[in-house]
């Protein structure tokens, strides 16, 4: 879901921290969330099998989800109280996401040492998960119900392994009100200083909870558009936006441009896409003037797809708690 714009858009007079914002928005889209709670004996091995869960699913387009890790957990905020780290997966609707998540907890968590899977957040609609694995027990698996931390009982499966057993909740919850495609690109001067600001960006944007940025690194620098001059293309490169193509009609980029990359947030809410996107501009625009930023924009597809928009003129005052 990387930021896609129909038509470039003219430099404004919007300023923050001395560094241009053009006047445009981010469109974004409803998609189905989850979450998940993966925990080890060790932080090392749980995270282990979070990044191994987490690759490959950077666009829902082109690898079935997007995924990222929302938080490290230590271990009293765990089930088990053991270290563990929470994955938010980001799919078009329930089915895809059931399907994804299946593949990547059997083929990635599953088969990790020492894991164990609980859900991550509460919601309306049942994904199936431990209740689907349990069928590689081969018959041996167990059900088991305990209460939680609230007192409501939870059923788990217990499925042998090698060393020892796999513990996976039953089912998880998927969220309403899940968000996919908030972004923010920014117009450098050169790869190596574009690439040091868009990295403050990333680490203030992934500060929200519940909310990730799922492109290697946070960072994308493959902005695409709708459609493409190829027959059946479903999104080519935004042309607008690729510093070789300045001399042809129709990009948006000045002459100084030499470089834009880009960061796309999912969220469990559209709250969380704002508050990821605000951090992010602020943060980029703080260190950009040393960095040779010269602007920060943001893509979409013309406000006729996604019913989500967020204007970067509404994210330029600081967040509540954050003045000065």
């Amino acid at each position: 879901m990387s930021g896609v714009t129909s038509e470039p858009h003219p430099m404004s007079d919007l300023t923050l921290n001395g560094i241009r914002v053009i006047d445009t928005f981010a469109e974004a889209f409803d998609v189905a969330g989850t979450a998940i709670v993966v925990t080890n004996d060790t932080p090392k091995w749980a995270m282990i099998a979070a990044t191994t869960m987490t690759g490959f699913a950077t666009s829902v387009i082109g690898c079935g989800a997007e995924a990222g890790i929302d938080a490290i957990l230590s271990p009293d905020q765990t089930p088990d109280g053991r270290p563990g780290v929470r994955i938010l997966l980001f799919g078009f609707e329930p089915n895809g996401l059931k399907e994804q998540l299946i593949k990547r907890v059997g083929q990635c968590i599953l088969t990790c040492p020492g894991t164990a899977c609980y859900a991550g957040v509460d919601g309306p609609n049942k994904i199936k998960l431990g209740g689907a694995i349990r069928y590689f027990g081969d018959g041996f698996a167990i059900a088991k119900r305990m209460p939680d931390e609230t007192g409501k009982e939870r059923r788990y499966w217990r499925i042998p392994v090698m060393d020892g057993e796999f513990l996976c909740e039953d089912s998880v919850r998927a969220v309403e009100g899940a968000v996919g495609g908030g972004n923010l690109l920014f117009l450098g001067r050169t790869h190596a200083e574009t690439l040091k600001v868009a990295e403050i960006a990333v680490e203030a944007a992934s500060s929200i909870p519940g909310a990730i940025l799922p492109f290697p690194g946070g960072i994308v620098r493959s902005g695409s558009k709708v459609g493409g001059r190829t027959k059946g293309m479903m999104a080519s490169t935004n042309d607008a936006y690729c510093p070789t193509l300045k001399g042809r009609a129709g990009s948006a980029l000045p002459p100084e441009c030499g470089v834009v990359l880009e960061i796309v947030i999912d969220a469990l809410t559209s709250q969380g896409v704002s508050d990821s996107m605000r951090a992010g501009l602020h943060a980029a625009t703080e260190i950009g003037e040393r960095h040779g930023l010269i602007a920060v924009t943001a893509g979409n597809y013309g406000g006729n797809l996604g019913r989500h928009h967020y204007h970067l003129r509404d994210l330029l005052a600081p967040a509540a708690g954050q003045e000065g």
